[in-house]
């Protein structure tokens, strides 16, 4: 995730080693007072949020003291604060939550009751962003030097936002982020010299902006030393477009002319300052984009390129063989650790593989909690902690520099912008120290069975929308006898997978076409961010139902009990990840439907779309 583009001169007293080492020095002291740091953090988020209505409420009259904040504050997750969201959210300024005026909403990936959450944010949280985006390079740098010599090339996308009852706008962090001035109208720094223009990446029609950040990015060619996006799936996206679209892009470099299907007028003038015929360059394009295989595409047509920049941890590991393939097995960077919540840190080790990737906090962000958890093994990605505590399990949580190496916790931020002891449902494992700072692996976002790209789909939410489907069978005579279902990533854009196994008991056949309504309800009835990612963003593609044989389902339990599982412990997994299964349940597939059209999907929530 890269830091802002930048086109200003370079100042006469710029000097980038002074500024790097300015950075690591800071890294350094932040991590070895790790403890006195996050005193000073919840101090000043308690301190200057003192007469808050939410602390109020909980009775912490003033107090800064941890002691006093753990015994007394609660630890929540969103659906304890949603109310008081939802009075900020329709217009009341007063100081429910923060002291300092809630700037706008970040929505998150995560949803409730189906909607995106929303996340309070203010002004001043989007200079801790950029702080922490200033680390990034420096650390780098260490292990990649020269790459203030060349220009990364990014697909950096802005995604739709919406506006509250009370008129505050609630867009995803990212989005927020570009188009802040932080971002647009940031100072000369090297690292942040991108082949793609503003313009580019502000433009909200998703076809002409990576149309036109993939052309700046072919007409710079011999000067990219990086390549990457947010997260693997969107890179790969942006690979599968090249393939799709390359003749219209060499055509392009040819004749020095944009097509005209770009038709948004501050991208034709971005782009013509960059783009200027090129026969050779043109040809050359055609040349490796006509050939067979596209094995190494990345390093063939970008040949400086020294890494990926993408993240490829959690669900998005499921992408690594393919960015493998594209890119001749460059090494595949993770940087750095966020969410719509907080920025939490960065990875201080990021040539390391993807298995190894582990990410340190730092102590300046929030006040950091963590809460130990144990997983239920067999069952994927089940956090065995009910959603409200006991207030013996809120004692045990443990302060940042507190928690034991190897153990597992779920992680509860206190912010600047309102968030108190907040539950973000991630689980981490400490894997080491920097000074007195742990550094964690991402293990997984907790109860997530499916994911494709910003989605994430639990088991609750798909048992509800397998029964709301299965409706459509029940004049037919037939039942859903089983079910499990697979995130299936071979296809661009990736798309959920149900394998379902029936019992028949009437004689008539089931037509195609109720298979596919029944297809089209499951997507109806999953998450706003789930139906986005179909409808606008296109980041997923449609749902695919397979009918499996009778008795597909005992083979799959005996296949789990040949290596190892109890049978009286066994339960169907709901998400089937493992290659032999997944293998074991196609093998048994007699037919197969997609949905035949989109979900529906408007910008924003339900209740604000009534009018």
């Amino acid at each position: 995730m890269p830091e802002a583009p930048k086109n200003t001169l370079k100042p006469s007293d710029y000097n980038l080693a002074e500024k790097n080492k300015k950075s690591l020095q800071f890294i350094e002291d932040v991590t070895s007072n790790a403890d006195e740091v996050q005193r000073k953090v919840l101090e000043e988020i308690l301190s200057r949020n003192a007469h808050v209505e939410y602390l109020q409420r909980h009775g912490l009259n003033g107090q800064t003291n941890r002691e006093t904040f753990k015994k007394v504050m609660p630890v929540i997750n969103y659906d304890d604060i949603q109310p008081d969201i939802n009075r900020i959210a329709n217009g009341d300024a007063s100081p429910i939550l923060c002291s300092k005026p809630i700037s706008e909403f970040l929505t998150s990936s995560g949803t409730s009751g189906g909607e995106r959450k929303l996340m309070p944010t203010i002004v001043e949280e989007l200079g801790r962003r950029s702080l922490l985006y200033s680390l990034l390079m420096p650390v780098m740098s260490q292990f990649v030097p020269g790459l203030e010599k060349g220009k990364g090339m990014y697909f950096l996308f802005i995604k739709s936002e919406a506006k509250t009852p009370g008129g505050l706008v609630a867009r995803p962090v990212l989005t927020s982020y570009y188009k802040s001035t932080h971002f647009k109208d940031r100072p000369y720094d090297p690292y942040t010299n991108y082949t793609s223009p503003n313009e580019t990446i502000l433009c909200p029609d998703s076809y002409q902006s990576m149309y036109s950040q993939m052309l700046c990015g072919l007409c710079q060619h011999n000067e990219v030393l990086r390549v990457g996006a947010v997260f693997a799936s969107g890179f790969i996206r942006a690979i599968r477009f090249l393939e799709k679209y390359w003749k219209f892009l060499a055509n392009d470099i040819r004749t020095g002319i944009i097509d005209p299907q770009i038709t948004d007028p501050s991208i034709r003038e971005a782009v013509m300052k960059i783009l200027k015929p090129d026969a050779k360059l043109a040809d050359f394009i055609e040349a490796e984009c006509s050939k067979e295989s596209w094995q190494g595409i990345i390093t063939r047509l970008w040949p400086n390129t020294k890494y990926v920049d993408v993240i490829v941890t959690g669900t998005m590991s499921q992408y690594i063989p393919t960015l493998d393939y594209y890119s001749n097995g460059l090494p595949l960077v993770c940087t750095m650790y966020a969410s719509s919540e907080c920025y939490f840190g960065v990875n201080l080790n990021p040539i390391c593989k993807p298995s190894e990737v582990s990410y340190t906090l730092i102590p300046t962000m929030a006040y950091f909690e963590f809460l130990p958890v144990n997983r239920n093994n067999g069952v994927v990605n089940s956090v065995s902690r009910p959603k409200s505590l006991k207030e013996k399990e809120q004692q045990e949580l443990v302060d940042l520099v507190d928690v034991k190496l190897d153990q597992e916790y779920e992680l509860v931020v206190t912010t600047y912008a309102g968030l108190y002891r907040y539950r973000v449902g991630d689980v981490l494992r400490v894997v080491g120290f920097k000074n007195k700072a742990p550094q964690f692996s991402f293990i997984c976002r907790k109860n997530v069975v499916l994911s494709i790209d910003s989605d994430k789909t639990d088991e609750v939410e798909l048992q509800s929308a397998v029964k709301n489907a299965v409706n459509h069978l029940i004049p037919f005579d037939a039942t859903l006898a089983e079910y499990t279902s697979y995130a299936d990533t071979t296809t661009i854009p990736g798309h959920y997978v149900l394998f379902w196994e029936l019992s028949l008991d009437g004689s008539t056949p089931i037509p195609p076409s109720v298979f596919e309504d029944c297809c089209l309800t499951v997507e109806e009835s999953l998450n706003s961010v789930y139906r986005q990612g179909r409808v606008s963003d296109k980041s997923i593609g449609p749902l695919e139902i397979k009918v499996v044989e009778p008795g597909t389902f005992d083979k799959l339990m005996d296949y789990a009990i040949s290596l190892g599982a109890s049978i009286n412990q066994y339960k169907t997994p709901r998400c089937v990840k493992f290659a032999p299964i997944v293998e074991l349940l196609n093998s048994r597939a007699v037919s197969c439907y997609f949905s035949p059209k989109c979900p529906k999907w408007v910008p924003g929530h339900k209740q604000w779309n009534k009018n």
